[in-house]
């Protein structure tokens, strides 16, 4: 047998493999169109000048954007959903990877009892949570429906993620890593810092991106919770009744080229902190002359 080639490649397959694989890509391809279509039409209807979407686009125009700076409205629904989305991604994370320390290094007696108590909120449905956080604000707190609220109800659903990731990445952590930081004599807070957290770095980040995510897309929790301050998911339910025109898709473009600026942002940043962790790890592991 050559060398370099896999044994694999040599072994019998199949007449309709060629076949096979051809069809594979070919549902993947659709797939993939299936996925990103309805997103390319969003950000091509933004540039269309007709008022009704639809094809053939009329455009380009940058109407659309123009009339989406000057709408005080939308632009305040959009500030609220970004400053919520950012408080609950930082609550959240904080509370969750504390959260996750707890569940997987606590010792705690019946630790997958507790796990499936972290996790129940995300089983359970929008509708029920939103109505139990209305009648718990409003009836037992005696408190007014804000921006607040609509943190305290997001925060129900977004922080067991944040513990399941985190968990399930600390759980992988190689305790070892730690035993010979304090062997180097770094204190609990000095391994915390320098050795945990780096580590467990994307797992927090993915935590913290899902939870923006999530925080904007929520639609049912903040309709109960939210009173009479609009975000950006209650402001194109309550305009549906009058028609839904391209500015909508003007601010979903910019959000979605936001998004992915903030997504190569974090990628570029983990990059760096991976190339720069082994060079620590040596100077940490090189005993002082």
């Amino acid at each position: 047998m050559a060398k370099n080639v896999d044994p694999l490649e040599t072994m019998p397959v199949s007449r309709y493999a060629g076949l096979t694989r051809w069809g594979l890509r070919l549902i993947f391809a659709f797939l993939m169109l299936f996925l990103y279509l309805p997103i390319v039409f969003m950000v091509a209807f933004s540039f269309d000048a007709s008022q009704t979407p639809s094809f053939p686009i009329q455009g380009p125009t940058l109407h659309w954007y123009d009339v989406m700076i000057n709408n005080r409205q939308l632009l305040s629904a959009v500030g609220n959903t970004i400053s919520v989305s950012l408080i609950v991604a930082v609550l959240a994370t904080i509370i969750g990877t504390m959260a996750a320390f707890v569940l997987v290094r606590g010792r705690l007696r019946y630790p997958n009892g507790v796990r499936i108590a972290f996790t129940m909120p995300i089983m359970v449905p929008g509708v029920l949570i939103g109505i139990s956080l209305l009648i718990f604000f409003s009836r037992a707190v005696h408190a007014n429906l804000s921006l607040m609220t609509v943190i305290a109800g997001q925060l129900v659903v977004t922080v067991p993620f944040v513990v399941l990731i985190v968990a399930s990445r600390l759980q992988s952590f190689d305790r070892k890593l730690e035993w010979a930081a304090a062997d180097l004599g770094a204190s609990p807070r000095r391994t915390l810092r320098h050795v945990v957290l780096p580590l467990i770095a994307p797992a927090i980040l993915a935590g913290a991106l899902i939870c923006i995510t999530l925080s904007i897309d929520e639609f049912v929790i903040t309709w109960f919770t939210v009173g009479n301050q609009l975000t950006l998911p209650t402001y194109i339910y309550t305009k549906i009744k009058f028609g839904v025109t391209p500015e909508v898709n003007a601010v979903a473009t910019v959000m979605l080229v936001a998004t992915l600026l903030i997504f190569g942002i974090a990628s570029v940043v983990l990059g760096r902190g991976r190339r720069r962790l082994p060079g620590r790890r040596r100077r940490a592991a090189t005993p002082p002359a």
